[in-house]
């Protein structure tokens, strides 16, 4: 059997709290199905910026560069809000995304049936909801140039005198990338492709849907492919988001959706993500896992956590990484027998109650559960 290896950057705020969870699972699946992890830990974020004044140190950097991946906890918190842009936490989780050209983020939207009554909406909009949103992540207005803010004095009628720049662009290869990974994924469950932009207002959603329909119709014709625009899309997710499976946007449209999203599932602290980027020699994805949620830094250190984003996102690793889905399909299985029985961590007690539990005791649940399958 082959080794995995895995970085863990645990970051800030409950972030070593839910990594530590994770720690549980990995031990369970090598007593218990003879899988060997070669784990790694460094730190990231604020973390990084207290030992080397810098959100990511260039050796940690190098590391990630080398493993097959890498699982991040959470970066930020109050204590680093007046840093210079350039040194805040979230700076090294975006340059580990661009150094490691991490172009597909994938954003799950998965409605236990036990959660259904925690949406925004109601139970028999969102029971069953299973999608999954890929992103394009290292292009697009977040690092298109020029940029910036800048005088603007030679304008009268700018009271202020000042004006701020971002740059929406995309190039042919960016685009029929990340069409790639979302049909390839649409083949393993749906067989369903969303495609979102503004196609109406702006040349570059006229480029992406062109691309996106020259992919399917050269590479993918047996995947069913829709376009949508953009804001009719996030419309449709609170009217009736059953009718998606795969979901592919651009960078800014899909941190929006993939955050409206996120709320028809009931709770942050369920959500995992991977982002992945093209294949290492070893023929596994350059691949960076995390848990939706931030850093928290208002129950860090209480026990209140939910672990259950970052336990997924390892899960995530598991069947995109390392190609053990049987194992990925066992750990989602023991989560939902554990909710379904009523465990909850703070985040996840409603009305009907619940055993409650801690985040450690969430992590023992959750290895229990593996045992007991």
């Amino acid at each position: 059997m082959s080794d995995y290896s895995l970085l863990i950057l645990p970051g800030d705020g409950i972030g070593p709290e839910v990594m530590a969870e994770v720690r549980k699972v990995i031990g369970w699946f090598q007593t218990n199905r003879g899988m060997r992890f070669d784990v790694s830990e460094d730190l990231v974020g604020g973390a990084a910026y207290d030992k080397h004044g810098k959100p990511l140190a260039d050796e940690t950097m190098a590391k990630a560069q080398q493993v097959d991946a890498v699982l991040l906890g959470a970066v930020g918190g109050p204590k680093y809000d007046n840093l210079d842009f350039s040194l805040k936490p979230e700076r090294g989780l975006l340059r580990l995304r661009k150094e490691m050209d991490l172009y597909a983020n994938l954003r799950p939207a998965q409605c236990f049936d036990a959660l259904a009554d925690f949406s925004s909406l109601k139970r028999n909009i969102v029971a069953g909801l299973d999608i999954l949103i890929v992103r394009e992540l290292t292009s697009g207005v977040y690092f298109g140039e020029p940029r910036g803010i800048h005088d603007d004095n030679n304008n009268p009628e700018n009271e202020g005198g000042r004006v701020g720049i971002n740059t929406q662009r995309y190039t042919s290869g960016e685009i029929r990338r990340v069409a790639r990974a979302a049909f390839e994924l649409a083949k393993k469950r749906g067989n369903k492709v969303c495609s979102m932009e503004k196609a109406n207002v702006m040349e570059s959603g006229i480029l992406w849907r062109e691309e996106v329909q020259w992919v399917h119709d050269n590479e993918f014709p047996d995947v069913e492919l829709s376009h949508m625009y953009a804001d009719n899309g996030a419309m449709q997710l609170v009217r009736n988001p059953r009718q998606f499976d795969v979901i592919v946007t651009d960078n800014l449209f899909g941190d929006i959706l993939s955050d409206a999203a996120a709320m028809l599932t009931g709770s942050l602290g369920m959500l995992p993500s991977a982002s992945l980027g093209a294949p290492m020699d070893n023929g596994r994805p350059k691949a960076l896992y995390e848990p939706v949620h931030g850093s928290a830094p208002d129950i860090a250190g209480q026990g209140k956590a939910n672990p259950i984003a970052c336990i997924l996102s390892f899960a995530m690793a598991l069947r995109y990484s390392f190609n053990e889905g049987q194992a990925a399909d066992d750990l989602e299985k023991a989560v939902e027998k554990v909710l379904a029985d009523g465990v909850r961590t703070a985040d996840l007690m409603g009305p009907e109650g619940g055993t409650p539990v801690s985040t450690s005791e969430m992590g023992d649940k959750i290895t229990e559960a593996l045992s007991r399958a």
